[in-house]
């Protein structure tokens, strides 16, 4: 068994509580949660199960919360959640064979680049557009591909989730937001299934990281319900591009050296 120091466990819950709110807004809680977990000296691939876990009552506290309000129609949704759920199982147990140095040189560039779409694009706001893939080939293509990238890496699901829902389904940023923790929390399922089913998760530490990740996705919920696009639109710049950061400074991204990090 790992046991860690009460000072160790409170932090964790103290960045699990941070990390939910800023989830359930913007995306990235994976940003706060992984490093911390790996910092608390967990194994990688437990730090990754262990996260998947934690991750679970974040992203459903905030689908609770839209969804009560009426921003997602839970049950029109459900096909397109177990596709997510699927795409992230078969990336979770696939991930040891797939190329994670390229996926570590790529995503930065990826996440800057949607960080500058949501940052300078017009008409950014909580009105729904003309939607550019019907409803049913963005659930079969589009939706499984981001949960196996989920389950096979991770770090910034949501924001490609949000991009999608916004750029392709043509939805307004604050029904993007609401969808998308839907089907992260899905992909969070799919991907925790996979750990779990491997013993690459520990319960003791991500059921109490899980309870501080629900209380703060509720609040995070609340207030981008209440602000919309205001709040939701500079957040996820912020944290797209500090994800993005996070990644080059990784000793493992094979850009780090080339980039004078």
């Amino acid at each position: 068994m790992f046991d860690l120091a009460s000072e160790t466990v409170l932090l964790l819950v103290a960045a699990a509580f941070i990390a939910g709110f800023v989830d359930s807004i913007a995306g990235g809680g994976g940003l706060i949660t992984v490093p911390s977990l790996l910092l608390a000296g967990l194994p990688p691939v437990a730090a990754l199960g262990t996260n998947k876990l934690q991750g679970l009552f974040g992203a459903g506290s905030a689908t609770i919360s839209y969804a009560a309000k009426g921003h997602v129609d839970l049950r029109r949704q459900m096909p397109s959640a177990a596709l997510s759920f699927a795409g992230a199982g078969a990336g979770a147990l696939l991930a040891t064979v797939l190329p994670g140095e390229l996926l570590r040189a790529v995503m930065p560039f990826m996440l800057v680049a949607i960080a500058l779409y949501f940052a300078f694009k017009p008409n950014m706001d909580d009105v729904d557009r003309a939607e550019r893939m019907t409803p049913f080939l963005f659930g079969l293509l589009v939706v499984p591909a981001i949960g196996f990238y989920d389950g096979v890496f991770g770090p910034g699901t949501g924001s490609f989730f949000m991009l999608a829902f916004v750029a392709l389904a043509g939805f307004g940023v604050l029904k993007a937001t609401a969808h998308t923790k839907l089907l992260n929390f899905a992909s969070n399922l799919g991907g925790f299934a996979a750990f779990a089913l491997v013993g690459a998760v520990y319960w003791k530490i991500g059921l109490l990281m899980g309870i501080a990740q629900f209380a703060g996705a509720r609040i995070g919920a609340g207030l981008a319900m209440k602000n919309g696009a205001r709040l939701i639109k500079p957040l996820l710049v912020i944290t797209c591009t500090a994800l993005a950061i996070r990644l080059l400074m990784d000793p493992a991204n094979p850009l780090r050296g080339a980039l004078g990090f």
